[in-house]
């Protein structure tokens, strides 16, 4: 009797983890708004504050500390989004959502909430933070919350490297922009 006891609390608690993850099905979907709307609001920033910057001190002739968002560069940011999801973006969001740990829908909503939340809250301080990093780092932490074991180390590898080699490389290829044009003009 102990023992069928035992899988009686077994079972009604896995019908009880059944519900309680259909239930962050949906809140999943808000905080998958959320974290959309927290990369539109910082990314596009980041892409297009320094581009107001150097239109507005091509037009003034001088550097002032604040520049004005033309409305073209706000959408000329989103476009820009629009077009590296609807590319490249899709291999991201896999490799976010299904290589680096197993994701539940609790676990998703964990991990979306707590990088859309610091992504606003970044903007609203008006630092520039990179959402899918942040996104990255959400989700390490959801899978470390059940250990080492529940991370893929190859891909948290992989990402870690490219982090590291996107530095190098944007300088690199800075240098041979600037240049060119340095040489161009």
């Amino acid at each position: 009797t102990d023992t069928s006891t035992k899988r009686a609390n077994l079972g009604s608690s896995r019908q009880e983890f059944r519900r309680t993850e259909r239930i962050f099905v949906f809140l999943q979907i808000l905080t998958a708004c959320f974290i959309a709307f927290a990369h539109g609001a910082n990314d596009v920033a980041n892409a297009i504050g320094p581009l107001s910057a150097v239109v507005q001190t091509v037009q003034a002739g001088h550097i002032d500390v604040q520049a004005t968002v033309p409305l073209w560069a706000l959408l000329l940011g989103g476009a820009g989004i629009v077009i590296g999801l609807a590319t490249y973006g899709w291999r991201v969001m896999e490799t976010v959502g299904k290589k680096i740990t197993e994701l539940t829908p609790s676990r998703g909503f964990c991990a979306m909430f707590g990088a859309a939340t610091t992504v606003v809250l970044a903007s609203k301080l008006a630092l520039p933070i990179s959402t899918t990093h942040t996104l990255v780092g959400a989700v390490l932490g959801v899978g470390l919350a059940r250990g080492f074991g529940a991370l893929n180390l190859s891909i948290v590898r992989d990402i870690a490297l490219s982090w590291v080699i996107t530095i190098p490389a944007g300088a690199i290829l800075a240098i041979i922009f600037y240049k060119t044009l340095e040489f161009t003009f």
